[in-house]
């Protein structure tokens, strides 16, 4: 999925600015499938419209500077759904956590330690803000589906690190690897 997708996306379920765009792409409910940035959102929306796919309005506010309310066509519905017929690609899962696991052999075991729990608390926040959305009755059979799937993946990785936090800390303490040219 690209950035222009994920645009049309939010679009289709509603009225977006940019800033909504982002926000649903970080914090809200889109922010499982990619993360858009400023600079990729704009130029998507910008090229949209030009190619019909999207309309814009400019919405005063009071006090405020004057905000670009993005609304799609049916143009633009139509070309969603035909991406959304398209091949998918793989599946993109990047994680600062790993990365510290991958190098756990140069750290102290108690910063593992406090890492591992931080990394726990904050998987147990995700699938208990996954419950909340779920519980909401505005949810689609479909929302459903998906808030399900990420609440199964968050739980099995939570078990995961619950069962295996102390072969990581005991990593830890093991020697670093020697480079290949010493």
């Amino acid at each position: 999925m690209n950035v222009r997708t994920l645009c049309l996306s939010i679009l289709y379920e509603g009225d977006a600015t940019g800033y909504d765009i982002r926000r649903m792409s970080v914090d809200g409910e889109f922010s499982y499938f990619i993360e858009a940035s400023f600079g990729s959102i704009y130029p998507a929306l910008a090229k949209l419209e030009q190619d019909g796919l999207v309309t814009s309005r400019t919405v005063p506010q009071v006090g405020k500077p004057a905000r670009k309310v993005y609304s799609i066509t049916e143009a633009g519905r139509e070309a969603f759904a035909e991406e959304l017929k398209g091949p998918l690609g793989d599946d993109v899962f990047r994680s600062p956590f790993l990365l510290l696991a991958r190098f756990v052999n140069i750290l102290p075991p108690e910063l593992v330690e406090q890492r591992v729990n931080e990394h726990l608390q904050r998987l147990t926040e995700g699938r208990q803000k996954l419950q909340n959305v779920a519980d909401d009755s505005g949810c689609t059979p479909a929302d459903g589906w998906v808030i399900n799937y990420g609440r199964v993946v968050l739980d099995v990785a939570e078990q995961y690190l619950r069962t295996h936090m102390h072969d990581l800390v005991n990593l830890s303490r093991a020697k670093p690897r020697k480079d290949a040219a010493e």
